[in-house]
């Protein structure tokens, strides 16, 4: 250890031998001695100084590099942001092209439904005084609000790629309810215009089947020989002048309006045709029949001859109704009739009652079904008290049995 010792201060004593150094100034020499240990001391400085550049000049190259990848990863990002928002702002663009084709294209349908339901609306006005009836439900504007509560807000740069894709999901689901709404609705204008032909062409065979039992053959029916002029042709509704472009751009549902047009008013004429046949009972009380429609033995001269009516016995002074609602055309006295009423009731229908006690109406005079006419007596050639009851259509006589019997069936099916 001493020789360890030794060499170690032989060596310092090399490295740091005692030193001077001289200043000369103005003729005046000078001179600062150096120990050892205070070589030692600089010596040691310098190297803590050198050490400290070293560090802060590593320090400063390893911080610009990280800086430098801090910058890197910053433009990239805001290169990745300014192509999201790009993104977004042309999603956004997009989705309001489409938003406002969708609105006019709603707005275009909800016209074109509206149009469709005053056409049908229009039918059914046509179609007054039937007893055909069906209901139009009105075009739904909620698919409106909606399609305004879809409209997108200016692009929000924290907005998130799900929050859009939500909002784009929603916007999709929103066209499909639309897309569902309007085939909603041509489902029920469909459904409703086969309801209406289906009530139509139902009643229409009701009518006909009671029409078929007052033994009246359908080409005199609903011919147009009728010389009160009541009634008229049966002229079909102009579904064009209705629809208006319409037509032209749905040709299929004008045809279909039209059609059902054709039922409804076919209908309308047979209910404007059963309306004014005589189908009530003219002797307001409980009454029985005396004589029937056809041939018989007269019985005043035992002689066969044709009665063209029908005889109904009830007590004197019994009420004599009419049978259907119509215009008295007479009412007074006539030969063999006695007191006698005749009513017009349209459409070629009239009804005759004779052998009256009294009468209470007058010609001219607009008398309701079920309206007293007269009383019951035995006035003209009549052997006792009853009703003569006679229908006529276009100045030929038919049995009123049979409208009777038509009455009685009508009265039954309520």
């Amino acid at each position: 250890m001493s020789q360890f010792g030794t060499r170690a201060r032989t060596l310092f004593e090399r490295a740091f031998p005692e030193r001077q150094i001289y200043h000369r100034s103005g003729g005046t020499v000078r001179y600062v001695s150096l120990s050892p240990s205070k070589q030692v001391l600089l010596a040691l400085g310098a190297v803590g100084i050198a050490g400290w550049c070293a560090y802060a000049s590593v320090n400063v190259l390893m911080r610009g590099q990280i800086l430098s990848a801090q910058n890197e990863e910053i433009d990239r990002l805001e290169q990745k942001y300014q192509r999201w928002l790009r993104e977004s702002r042309a999603r956004e663009a997009a989705a309001e092209a489409q938003l406002q084709e969708r609105t006019q294209a709603f707005e275009r349908a909800t016209s074109e439904f509206e149009r469709r339901h005053e056409t049908l609306k229009m039918l059914l006005n046509y179609a007054g005084g039937s007893t055909f009836t069906a209901s139009t439900r009105p075009v739904e504007r909620d698919g409106a609000k909606l399609l305004m509560q879809a409209s997108i807000e200016e692009a929000d740069p924290r907005q998130s790629r799900d929050q859009l894709a939500m909002e784009t999901s929603e916007y999709q689901v929103q066209n499909v309810s639309f897309k569902t709404r309007i085939d909603r609705l041509k489902a029920e204008q469909n459904a409703f215009l086969a309801e209406a032909e289906e009530s139509a062409v139902g009643r229409a065979e009701e009518i006909r089947g009671v029409l078929r039992m007052t033994g009246v053959g359908f080409t005199r029916l609903l011919s147009e020989d009728d010389q009160n002029g009541q009634g008229g042709p049966a002229v079909d509704i102009d579904v064009n002048a209705l629809l208006g472009d319409e037509a032209a751009a749905d040709p299929g549902f004008a045809k279909r309006v039209q059609q059902v047009a054709a039922r409804v008013a076919e209908t309308r004429r047979l209910e404007q045709v059963a309306g004014s046949t005589p189908l009530a009972i003219p002797v307001a009380v409980e009454n029985r029949e005396t004589s029937g429609f056809g041939p018989r033995v007269d019985p005043f001269d035992g002689r066969p001859r044709f009665h063209q009516g029908l005889d109904l016995a009830a007590f004197e002074r019994a009420p004599v109704v009419a049978t259907s609602p119509g215009t008295v055309s007479f009412a007074g006295v006539k030969s063999g009739y006695g007191y006698t009423v005749e009513i017009d009731h349209g459409h070629g229908f009239k009804t005759r009652y004779g052998h009256l006690r009294d009468i209470q109406v007058s010609r001219g005079e607009r008398v309701a079904i079920g309206q007293r006419v007269g009383s019951m007596g035995s006035t003209g050639r009549s052997t006792g008290t009853h009703l003569h009851y006679e229908v006529w259509f276009r100045g030929k006589v038919y049995d009123p049995v049979n409208f009777l019997r038509a009455g009685r069936y009508v009265h039954e099916q309520g």
